[in-house]
């Protein structure tokens, strides 16, 4: 198995983990310096770092949003990073919508040791929250 395809089969692992919410299985994929790093102007903007700093952030980003599910159109490897083109699936007043995004993922001495999104649109990302606040 290569560098990438062990990449590529990590990711879909921390996808999966995370979405069931097994934090302790999400803890040992990730470096000790690990570091999520959120763009300025989004809600959540900011770093968020070490073991914990990926739960932290997917709490923070869920609590805020009202994201029925994720969807995985694809991902690609080279290096140490693979890049996952990802739909946020979330809803409002007027129907459902997604919130499309990539996020890269680094990879170091085969742990999770970087993950960094972007988003095409920060109004999407605006519009869910509000959303959520109207929900809450």
């Amino acid at each position: 198995m290569t560098q990438e395809e062990r990449n590529l089969k990590e990711t879909e692992k921390l996808y999966a983990l995370s979405a069931a919410g097994d934090w302790p299985a999400v803890r040992e994929m990730l470096t000790d310096d690990f570091f999520a790093t959120e763009a300025p102007g989004l809600p959540y903007e900011g770093v968020y770092s070490g073991k914990d700093g990926l739960e932290q952030l997917y709490r923070k980003v869920m609590g805020m949003m009202p994201v029925q599910g994720l969807d995985l159109i694809q991902m690609t490897a080279g290096g140490d990073w693979v890049i996952v083109i990802v739909e946020m699936i979330a809803s409002d007043a007027d129907g459902e919508f997604r919130i499309p995004l990539a996020e890269g993922t680094r990879f170091r001495d085969g742990k999770v040791a970087e993950i960094k999104p972007f988003y095409f649109d920060h109004a999407l990302v605006h519009r869910a929250v509000a959303a959520g606040k109207v929900a809450a």
